[in-house]
């Protein structure tokens, strides 16, 4: 198929060398993550003070949660699904142009070329697109953009929503969310997962933590997404009502680790592909993040010198690190 990245023609030293395999993928539980109705927000006082604790809690001991009455109607989702698969079934060749939506360098993203060993390589496609460039994508992508621009107008109110939820416990200020992340500084994936002959020993998505404040995924029915808690990995159940969302790093520094950005990673399937479109709720490149409590537990950072130790890091050593470069 003239769509699918070459997976298996640039991982074949990794895919015939087995001892570049992983430990051989095991069977993991299934989990229901915890489900909160953010209708009940519009009940009064009392309701909107359970739903702050609910998911605080959740935040907390979780680090994931999914929401339901969430906003994003049916409709948008479909337009989402039906654009989603169009886009990703285009010519390999043009989606490696980077011209093919008049996207900058590097926002069509697949595998990892530079993969040393199967630990470092997901056998997944995306497209990363800043929310600046959805309104210059080409004109023969209309149909593309609007469906994105509707999606993102939802789950922009709805990730500044979560957060100011999430700040109140804190005793952070609601405005904070509203003067640090404007609309322009957050991003969209839209992700692929393709079937994978080797999905016993290949991640469609290796292990990690997000660097945002929060993100807000819908997943098709397929499922494959995994998170780890309590020392082991559990496989998260679909819930095709809900919205799932998880604490990014910028919100554990913040709440001086009150709130936990966990590991989580998915895992391939051997004959059916899985769909699904992440949005990265972000600060500016250089507010300084800085942890609520005393004493802190994190250095004050930005954005920007996390994405440069990001950068060192995979350069060095292969993989992100993540938060724990910011520990005092």
């Amino acid at each position: 198929m003239d769509f699918e990245p070459p997976f298996q023609g640039t991982c074949k030293t990794l895919l015939q060398n087995p001892t570049h395999y992983h430990d051989k993928l095991s069977d993991v539980d299934e989990c229901e993550l915890p489900v909160i109705d953010l209708n009940n927000l519009n009940f009064g006082h009392t309701e909107r003070e359970k739903i702050v604790s609910e998911v605080a809690q959740a935040a907390s001991q979780w680090g994931f949660f999914q929401v339901v009455n969430h906003g994003v109607s049916q409709e948008v989702v479909n337009n989402m699904q039906y654009e989603q698969k169009r886009l990703f079934r285009q010519p390999f060749p043009k989606k490696v142009e980077n011209n093919l939506l008049n996207l900058s360098a590097n926002s069509y993203r697949w595998g990892n070329p530079e993969a040393t060993c199967l630990k470092q390589f997901s056998w997944s496609e995306a497209f990363h697109i800043s929310t600046t460039e959805i309104p210059t994508m080409r004109t023969e992508h209309k149909s593309l953009r609007s469906t994105i621009e509707a999606f993102v107008k939802t789950l922009s109110g709805l990730a500044r929503s979560i957060a100011e939820i999430l700040a109140q416990p804190l005793g952070i200020k609601p405005v904070y969310f509203e003067e640090n992340c404007p609309a322009r500084t957050s991003y969209l994936r839209l992700n692929r997962y393709a079937p994978c002959p080797f999905s016993s020993q290949v991640y469609g998505l290796i292990s990690h933590t997000d660097t945002d404040f929060l993100t807000i995924v819908y997943q098709d029915q397929v499922g494959g997404l995994e998170i780890y808690k309590d020392g082991r990995w559990l496989g998260v159940k679909p819930n095709p009502e809900a919205l799932i969302v998880n604490i990014g790093d910028f919100f554990e520094a913040l709440s001086n680790g009150i709130y936990k950005s966990i590991k989580h990673r998915v895992v391939t399937s051997q004959k059916v592909e899985r769909f699904s479109v992440a949005y990265f709720y972000c600060p500016s490149y250089d507010v300084v993040i800085k942890s609520c409590g005393k004493p802190a537990l994190y250095r004050q950072f930005t954005l920007r010198e996390y994405k440069q130790q990001t950068q060192i890091d995979v350069q060095e050593i292969g993989e992100k690190v993540g938060l724990s470069r910011f520990l005092l």
